[in-house]
């Protein structure tokens, strides 16, 4: 988007970027918490939307239960009528399952500002994460607070070495689900 200021001579054209959230993961299966953190980013960092991105396999863990067709028509169900939400594969275009490729490609467009949430628990692991620090130098990471996990998030190699710049945590009315509940079901 361009925006006209006017200024003493004349006019100039200032850039204001497009924020968007993006939430990755494998989504086995997506629940209420990811659409309740998706709902609380847009509200408060005032994002335009946000992506689901959705992957076939997690590094960190091991196969998933469902399909990833299966788990893509689950994330739209769980979405319903919030059209601010869009699951998108990226694998096949990126040629990668990183979180650092997925961020590269998304700034090409350099209208972008990104947002990237992940739940308290992944901060416990990101330095372990490909290119971490990278990662956090070429986008706004919001960690959203987790029952059982905001102590040792808190106390993060991540947590300590990034600058509140770079990561802000956030505590909220959350909810108390994650899908290795589910998959126990």
């Amino acid at each position: 988007m361009k925006f006209q200021v006017k200024e003493k001579y004349g006019y100039k054209l200032i850039n204001k970027k497009i924020r968007i959230g993006i939430l990755g993961g494998s989504f086995d299966p997506a629940h209420k918490g990811h659409l309740k953190i998706s709902k609380e980013a847009k509200k408060r960092f005032n994002l335009k939307k946000i992506i689901w991105a959705i992957t076939k396999k997690n590094p960190f863990k091991g196969e998933s239960k469902n399909t990833l067709n299966e788990r893509i028509q689950n994330c739209k169900k769980i979405i319903g009528s919030n059209s601010f939400i869009k699951v998108k594969f990226y694998e096949k275009i990126i040629n990668s399952n990183k979180t650092f490729h997925l961020i590269n490609y998304l700034k090409k467009n350099k209208e972008l500002e990104i947002y990237f949430l992940m739940g308290a628990d992944n901060l416990i692991n990101f330095h372990k994460w490909y290119k971490s620090k990278l990662i956090a130098q070429k986008c706004n990471i919001l960690v959203f607070d987790r029952h059982g996990y905001k102590k040792s998030s808190l106390k993060s190699k991540t947590y300590k070495k990034l600058s509140k710049n770079d990561l802000t945590f956030i505590e909220f009315n959350k909810v108390n689900i994650s899908s290795s509940q589910l998959r126990k079901i």
